[in-house]
């Protein structure tokens, strides 16, 4: 089948127009080429066009056009998210973990702090498995637990797989009204062996600070030196799942709050295991609960592995002594080395 002519609008057959021309003159005259219908005039008048707009206010229309189409999905998705928390459409685990909460709030509050105030650098964040359970072990200073938090959001953000630490938490922190739930829905749970080895054998990343209050409650003058580990509940955990132990080095968070004393008559008083005092607190009152911008590093040293060992392996104590010891001497020896490296305490 031949390919059909296509005849611009208003012309007429080429066939009709030979025929009016041989009608009007000799046979064998060659008919004069048509000159093209120019595709905007009308009776030998051109159209008037548009003013072409400028490729700037083009580019502008089309920024503020996709920003407008951003914050519109935004809003909905707010709306949406506030619908599922009142209706209760949201799902959270046996440990009260709730992960959406989790993603697009707390840790939205959370971030400022890690980015813009102590500006975290994070180093080693590969020897977090991808997937898998693995045994974060780390140092714990700083009055309060900060440190705890921002090892929480480093993970969640920098991690290639955006993994949730599930953080290992003293009794007091569930006994606090308000603390006690965020803690649950950050995924928090309490730090024993039971809950520890429940959520490695789901495939969890767990964190724990075995120096307890030991470390966070320490005076400012024992600033980066370890303390006792306790007797190595976490290495046994980790034996019987199998799980890497990931030994983590924090420095930056003992100079937020230094504590230079410790009331322990006030501590008495309200049940807690100290009551510090630093050059804010509690002389400037609630101003002096503002931690200070101190620069933070947060590394993670090559994981240890657990998964060679028989199953008897965790209840010997020489095994449990001398791993406890080589992650508590990893996390030490990087500390200072990280504090060698650093210029300033601000900076």
């Amino acid at each position: 089948m031949a390919d059909a002519k296509v005849i611009p609008f208003g012309e007429e057959p080429r066939s009709k127009r030979r025929s009016k021309r041989t009608a009007r003159g000799p046979a064998n005259r060659t008919p004069a080429p048509l000159a093209p219908v120019p595709a905007q005039r009308d009776e030998g008048r051109q159209r008037p066009t548009a003013p072409a707009v400028p490729e700037q206010d083009q580019g502008g229309r089309a920024a503020a056009g996709e920003e407008s189409g951003g914050w519109e999905r935004k809003v909905a998705h707010g709306l949406n998210f506030l619908r599922r928390r009142i209706t209760g459409e949201y799902d959270v685990d046996d440990f009260g973990y709730d992960p959406e909460l989790t993603d697009q709030v707390i840790m939205s509050v959370l971030r400022p702090f890690k980015e813009k105030y102590f500006r975290v650098e994070v180093k080693g964040i590969e020897n977090i498995p991808e997937k898998g359970a693995a045994l974060i072990v780390a140092n714990h200073s700083g009055t309060l637990p900060v440190d705890g938090l921002m090892l929480q959001v480093a993970v969640h953000d920098h991690h290639p797989a955006g993994r949730n630490v599930r953080m290992l938490a003293a009794d007091l922190v569930f006994v606090l009204p308000l603390v006690n739930e965020l803690s649950r829905k950050l995924g928090h749970t309490l730090a024993c062996a039971e809950d520890a080895q429940k959520l490695l054998e789901r495939g969890e990343v767990v964190g724990v600070m075995p120096e307890g209050f030991k470390g966070i409650g320490k005076p400012f003058s024992e600033r980066y030196k370890l303390q006792r580990f306790g007797r190595g509940g976490f290495v046994q955990t980790a034996l019987r799942a199998g799980a890497p132990i990931v030994p983590c080095s924090i420095v930056g968070a003992e100079e937020i709050y230094p504590m230079i004393g410790n009331s322990r008559t006030v501590a008495r008083l309200l049940g807690i295991p100290y009551f510090p005092l630093t050059p804010s607190f509690p002389w400037l009152g609630p101003l002096g609960l503002v931690p200070l911008p101190t620069k933070w590093t947060i590394q993670f040293g090559e994981p240890i592995p657990t998964d060679g060992y028989p199953e008897e392996a965790a209840d010997d104590p020489m095994l449990m002594f001398n791993l406890t010891d080589q992650v508590r001497e990893t996390i030490q020896h990087t500390l200072y080395k990280l504090l060698v490296q650093r210029r300033s305490v601000f900076f």
